[in-house]
C-alpha cells in the first residue's frame, strides 16, 4: 500500500503518546522500543496498563479502587471496584476562560458562532442541575433528550451526570417511533426537547412529534422545551430558561466506577433497539486514552467530529472536555449550501482535528471540493469512521489540503463507544489501511475455527475485556441478550460482526459486516470492497450489494444514481468491468438495479442483512423495524425495484 504520511522526529517528539512512554519509563521502569511492543504489553497485563491510565491522567476519585480488574471474564468483567468518581467532574475540572465549546448551527444561522468558556459551561451546568433537582431528579433516574448537537445538550448531559442520573439522547430528525422505541425502555423522569430545527434550508416543526413522544412516556414528571426554531416555548410548557433559572453550587454525586452514565442504542433493525449501558469510569478512562494517545489531542486542541446526538461519535467528541480542550459542535446539513460548509467551519474555528465519515470524504472527492482560499493550516489530523475509507479517499485528503497529514481511518462501534482499531501518531499511514489496534484493546482476526490469523480475512474479535464494554444491556438482568449479541459464536470472546485482515506490520483492513458476507464459488467476500469500486464511478452516489438465495445464489447490486444519470447497458457494463478489473470476476453482480436511495439506519449504516432477508421472502415486520430507518420509503422502493425486474421474486 502507498504511504501517504509518515511521522517526523518533531511530530513524534511532541506526541502525547511519546509523553506517556516517557512517563512509563520514569514512573514504572518500563521501556518499549516501538508501538507494537507497547501494544503487546497493554493487552497482556491489563491490570498494569489500566492502572497506568488511571495515574497518567490523574483520575480524581473520592474513594480508591481496591484492585483494577476484579473479574477477568467476558461478559461480566468488573473494573476498579471500590472507586467512587463522577464523569462530569472530570469534564468540568477547568473553570477558566479557555473555550470549552464552539458551536455553529444552521437553525441559528451559519454566520453566527456560539462559544462557552469552561467557566460559563460550569455555571450553566450548575443551573440546569439545580433545575433537574427541583423536578425531583435523583441518582439513577433517567433524563432523555430529543435535542440536536448544540451547547444546551452538552450542558444537560453534564448536569444529569453530575447528579448520577442516566442520560440518553436522540436527534430531532429521528421519527417518533424510533424515539419511543428507545426512550420508553428507560421509563424516564424528564424529557428535554426542541420545538424544531432547520436542515438544508428547510424548517422542520417538531412540536407534534414531541407531544406524541410525551404521551408515550407515562413515567415523565416533566417535559422541558428549548425554543430552537421559534422564539418561545409553547404556553403552559416549562422552557429551558425556566429550568436554568436558579443558580446553585456545582456539586458531583460520587458514584461507583461502573455506575450507568448513559444508554446508547444499536440500530434496532429488528425488534427493539438494544440499550447499551456504559459506566462513568469506563467511558472516562477509554476516552482519555483514545483521544490523547491515538488522536493525539490535548488541552490546546480544538476537536470536531460531524455527528448528531443520536450517534456515539457525539459522546466520543465530548471526551475532549476531560482533557481540557475545546469541543466543536455543528448542527445542520453538511452539504448546505455546498460541501465546503464543514471545511469553512474548520477554517473559521482553527480546528486542529477534523472528524467526519468516509461517505462525506468520498462525496467531497467526487464533487471536486477544493480548499480554495480557506486557511486550514491549523489541522493536524483528519478522522474518518462509519464506513471503510477507500484508498482514493485517503489520497484525496492530503491532495485537497496541499500537504501530507495524518488521515486516521478508525473503526469501533456504539457497543463500546470508542474506536478500538485506531490511528497512531507514531506510525505511517498507508492508503486503504487502518494503522493499528488500540492500546488496551486485544483486537484480532479469527478463523472459522476460532484461532487468530494474520494476513488473511477473519472475524473481528476482542479477546480481553475493555472498561468501556457495556456494563449490561438495559432490562437484561440475566445478561442473556448480552451473551447472545456478542458471545454466541466464540464463548468468552467478543465477536464484533466485521471482517478484518491484519498485516504483518499490525495495520489492518476492514471488509464490511461479517453477517452480510457474500460467498461466491466458495470464496467469502466483504461488501466494503464493492462499495469502494462502484461508488468511484461518477454516475453512482451510493450502492448496496446482497446475495440472494435463488437457485445457486445471485449477487444483486442496487445503485442510487446522481441526478441526470441513467442505469443503461453502458453503465452496467462499466460497473461490471470495474469490479472485474479492481477485484475479481467473482465480484461481478448477476443483476444491477437502480433505486432512488439506499436504505440506511438512522445512524447511516447500510441495511444489508435486512434487505437480504426481505428479498428472501421474510415479512417486513420481522426483517426490519421501520423506526430504525432513516427513510422508511427507501426500503419499499428497493423491494419494488427488485420485484419489477426479477420475475422469480414475484
Amino acid at each position: 500500500m502507498e504511504t501517504i504520511w509518515e511521522p517526523t522526529p518533531a511530530s513524534i517528539e511532541r506526541a502525547h503518546i511519546t509523553r506517556y512512554l516517557r512517563w512509563l519509563e520514569r514512573e514504572r521502569g518500563l521501556r518499549f522500543t516501538d508501538y507494537a511492543a507497547l501494544w503487546r504489553w497493554s493487552v497482556a497485563d491489563l491490570d498494569a496498563f489500566w492502572a497506568s491510565m488511571w495515574d497518567f491522567f490523574a483520575i480524581r476519585a473520592s474513594a480508591p479502587y481496591t484492585r483494577v480488574l476484579a473479574k477477568d471474564t467476558m461478559p461480566g468483567a468488573q473494573w476498579f471496584p471500590g472507586a467512587a468518581l463522577n464523569y462530569a467532574e472530570h469534564a468540568l475540572s477547568r473553570r477558566d476562560d479557555r473555550l470549552a465549546l464552539i458551536a455553529r448551527s444552521e437553525t441559528r444561522g451559519l454566520d453566527r458562532t456560539t462559544t462557552l468558556t469552561y467557566a460559563e459551561l460550569a455555571a450553566q451546568v450548575a443551573a440546569v442541575r439545580a433545575g433537574l433537582e427541583r423536578l425531583g431528579v435523583r441518582r439513577g433516574d433517567r433524563v432523555v433528550a430529543y435535542m440536536p448537537n448544540i451547547p444546551e445538550t452538552v450542558v444537560a448531559l453534564l448536569a444529569a451526570a453530575s447528579l448520577g442520573a442516566i442520560w440518553a439522547s436522540g436527534s430531532p430528525d429521528f421519527g417518533t417511533r424510533a424515539v419511543i422505541d428507545r426512550f420508553s425502555q428507560l421509563e424516564p423522569a424528564v424529557l428535554l426537547a426542541v420545538d424544531g430545527y432547520r436542515y438544508g434550508g428547510k424548517d422542520f416543526d417538531r412540536t407534534a412529534e414531541v407531544a406524541e413522544i410525551e404521551r408515550a412516556l407515562p413515567s415523565l414528571r416533566a417535559t422541558v422545551i428549548l425554543p430552537y426554531l421559534t422564539d418561545a416555548a409553547p404556553a403552559g410548557r416549562m422552557s429551558w430558561a425556566e429550568l436554568a433559572s436558579a443558580t446553585a453550587p456545582l456539586e458531583f454525586e460520587q458514584v461507583p466506577f461502573e455506575h450507568p452514565l448513559w444508554v446508547l442504542y444499536t440500530s434496532g433493525t429488528t425488534g427493539l433497539p438494544k440499550g447499551l449501558v456504559h459506566g462513568h469510569g469506563g467511558i472516562l478512562l477509554e476516552h482519555l486514552k483514545s483521544l490523547a494517545l491515538h488522536n493525539d489531542l490535548g488541552a490546546d486542541d480544538r476537536f470536531f467530529w460531524f455527528t448528531t446526538t443520536g450517534w456515539m461519535m457525539w459522546n466520543y467528541l465530548l471526551g475532549i472536555l476531560p482533557l481540557g480542550g475545546t469541543a466543536l459542535l455543528f448542527d445542520g446539513d453538511p452539504g448546505h449550501p455546498d460541501l465546503t460548509t464543514l471545511w469553512r467551519f474548520a477554517a473559521d474555528t482553527k480546528t486542529t482535528y477534523f472528524g467526519t465519515s468516509a461517505p462525506f470524504i468520498h462525496a467531497c472527492l467526487k464533487a471536486g471540493v477544493s480548499r480554495g482560499t480557506l486557511d486550514l493550516s491549523a489541522l493536524r489530523g483528519i478522522g474518518s469512521t462509519g464506513a471503510p475509507l477507500s484508498p482514493e479517499g485517503f489520497r484525496w485528503v492530503p491532495r485537497m489540503l496541499g500537504r501530507p497529514i495524518l488521515v486516521g481511518s478508525v473503526s469501533g462501534g456504539t457497543d463500546l463507544c470508542t474506536a478500538f482499531v485506531q490511528s497512531c501518531p507514531l506510525l505511517p499511514v498507508r492508503a486503504g489501511e487502518l494503522q493499528c489496534a488500540a492500546v488496551g484493546a486485544k483486537v484480532e482476526a479469527f478463523s472459522p475455527e476460532g484461532t487468530p490469523v494474520v494476513g488473511e480475512v477473519g472475524e473481528l474479535v476482542i479477546t480481553r475485556p475493555m472498561p468501556s464494554m457495556p456494563v449490561t444491556l438495559w432490562n437484561d438482568p440475566a445478561m442473556e441478550r448480552y451473551r447472545a449479541s456478542y458471545f454466541s459464536l466464540y464463548p468468552g470472546i467478543w465477536r464484533h460482526g466485521d471482517w478484518i485482515r491484519f498485516t504483518r506490520e499490525g495495520s489492518c483492513v476492514i471488509y464490511g459486516r461479517s453477517d452480510a458476507t457474500l460467498n461466491r464459488g466458495g470464496v467469502r467476500m466483504g461488501t466494503a470492497e464493492f462499495y469502494r469500486v462502484v461508488e468511484e464511478l461518477p454516475e453512482v452516489s451510493d450502492s448496496l450489494v446482497v446475495e440472494v438465495d435463488e437457485d445457486d445464489g445471485k449477487l444483486v447490486l442496487f445503485v442510487a444514481l446522481k441526478a441526470g444519470a441513467t442505469l443503461d447497458d453502458d453503465l452496467r457494463r462499466r460497473i461490471g468491468a470495474a469490479l472485474r478489473r479492481e477485484l475479481s470476476p467473482r465480484h461481478v453482480p448477476d443483476r444491477i438495479l437502480a433505486v432512488p436511495a439506499v436504505p440506511k439506519t438512522l445512524n447511516g449504516k447500510k441495511l444489508e442483512v435486512p434487505v437480504k432477508r426481505l428479498l428472501a421472502g421474510q415479512p417486513m415486520s420481522s426483517a426490519v423495524s421501520e423506526g430504525a430507518l432513516a427513510d422508511p420509503k427507501s426500503i419499499a422502493a428497493l423491494i419494488d425495484a427488485y420485484r419489477r425486474e426479477v420475475p422469480a421474486a414475484r
